[in-house]
């Protein structure tokens, strides 16, 4: 059983994925961080009580991510969570 909220997908090269998804391999290969740990963060930050944008502003402050890839991880998130 995971003590994940939200679990990192398993990301299959020859079947790309669809929407935010499809950004997770290149923000793990740019951040050097796996997506686990991505995730993990952005469920925090939301339960702490923050918005979708705030997070998103969180991570490219704190974590010098680029917008759309902030994004993709928090819309991801969020939509996990729904």
């Amino acid at each position: 059983m995971s003590t994940h909220r939200v679990e990192a997908p398993t990301i299959d090269p020859a079947n790309k994925p669809k929407g935010p998804a499809s950004y997770f391999p290149s923000i793990e290969a740019k951040y050097g961080k796996p997506m686990q740990e991505w995730l993990d963060l952005v469920v925090e930050r939301l339960d702490g009580g923050a918005k979708h944008m705030e997070a998103v502003a969180w991570l490219k402050d704190e974590h010098g991510l680029g917008h759309g890839h902030a994004n993709a991880i928090v819309g991801y998130v969020k939509h996990a969570l729904a």
